[in-house]
């Protein structure tokens, strides 16, 4: 763990968690005000977000679960909506994936920030900044690399965010490889507030479609992505998404029973 402080301490109502991950329950404006408010007062904070996929890895994976237990977590998709309420009675508040929060974050905010993009392919993230240049011409955003580096280039690049320091550094390489990266080589000294944003740059490039508004309103996404990529995402979806409910409701079985013994 960093030696500076990261995630921001909630009080335990505002927390649920999530096969061991917790997770902030917030609404859109609220979260919107938070960032604004964590680069306001340069407070260091690593942010992911939370969904039935990344749940599973860190399910099966303690050392992706560790470096989760460091970030702010935000809830991604209908997945862990129906976990939180399957075990808390209520979903979250809203559906906070990074897709949309983060153009939506850098638009609301005013104050002129640096933004660093790390990750997807050198002509993704290139495209990725133009569009959110157009949408928030407010921010100056810098491509740093793509998210294709050798070991070698590794200092290289960390260096040049040092220098960089930008307020927000989107990182874009694919979970669990962003928030790894992010934990071993990022801290105060680098930036503000990374962010693992998986896909976002590949979504704002134009190379890999969006669902339809529809679907998205109806929480569909998910089956739109895998209609478009169902060789990559069959097991992600068509395996993982039961396997994460299963899992879901053993930890509600675990729960009940962890409270029955405390009755007794």
């Amino acid at each position: 763990m960093s030696v500076y402080p990261s995630r921001p301490v909630f009080s335990r109502d505002r927390l649920r968690i999530i096969l061991g991950i917790s997770v902030l329950a917030i609404r859109w404006d609220d979260a919107i005000r938070l960032l604004g408010r964590l680069i306001a007062e340069r407070r260091f904070t690593k942010i992911s977000f939370l969904n039935a996929h990344n749940a599973n890895i860190a399910y099966i994976d303690p050392v992706f679960a560790e470096a989760l237990d460091d970030f702010l977590i935000l809830p991604d998709g209908v997945g862990v909506d129906l976990a939180a309420k399957f075990l808390y009675g209520a979903p979250f508040p809203d559906n906070l994936n990074g897709t949309d929060l983060v153009p939506a974050f850098l638009q609301a905010t005013t104050q002129p920030l640096t933004v660093g993009l790390l990750g997807a392919t050198r002509a993704n993230a290139e495209a990725a900044s133009l569009r959110l240049m157009a949408l928030a011409g407010q921010h100056r955003f810098v491509v740093i690399h793509d998210g294709f580096f050798s070991a070698d280039q590794e200092a290289g690049i960390i260096k040049r965010i040092e220098d960089l320091r930008p307020d927000v550094l989107l990182v874009a390489m694919g979970v669990p490889r962003q928030e790894l990266w992010i934990a071993r080589h990022i801290d105060a000294r680098h930036c503000t507030l990374p962010i693992a944003v998986g896909a976002l740059l590949d979504f704002f490039s134009g190379t890999v479609p969006r669902a339809p508004l529809w679907m998205r309103r109806l929480r569909l996404e998910w089956v739109f992505r895998l209609a478009i990529e169902p060789g990559r995402l069959w097991r992600r979806y068509i395996v993982g998404n039961p396997l994460f409910l299963m899992r879901v409701a053993r930890q509600r079985l675990s729960r009940r029973v962890r409270a029955a013994g405390d009755i007794a």
